[in-house]
């Protein structure tokens, strides 16, 4: 585990879902949640995103 915090706004595969309830997407994992991917991941494997990728500038 890393002491990084991750943070999916700048990842590329993180996206806003604009549903009430699950406003978080993750399409690297395929799901949509209340709190951000990262944290799910991290609660259900504990372990780290191993798909993070920051967003080209």
């Amino acid at each position: 585990m890393s002491t990084q915090r991750i943070v999916c706004q700048k990842c590329t595969y993180y996206y806003v879902t604009w549903e009430q309830g699950k406003p978080h997407g993750c399409n690297a994992y395929g799901f949509k949640s209340q709190t951000i991917p990262s944290i799910v991941v991290r609660n259900s494997s504990k372990m780290d995103c191993t798909f993070y990728k920051q967003k080209q500038r």
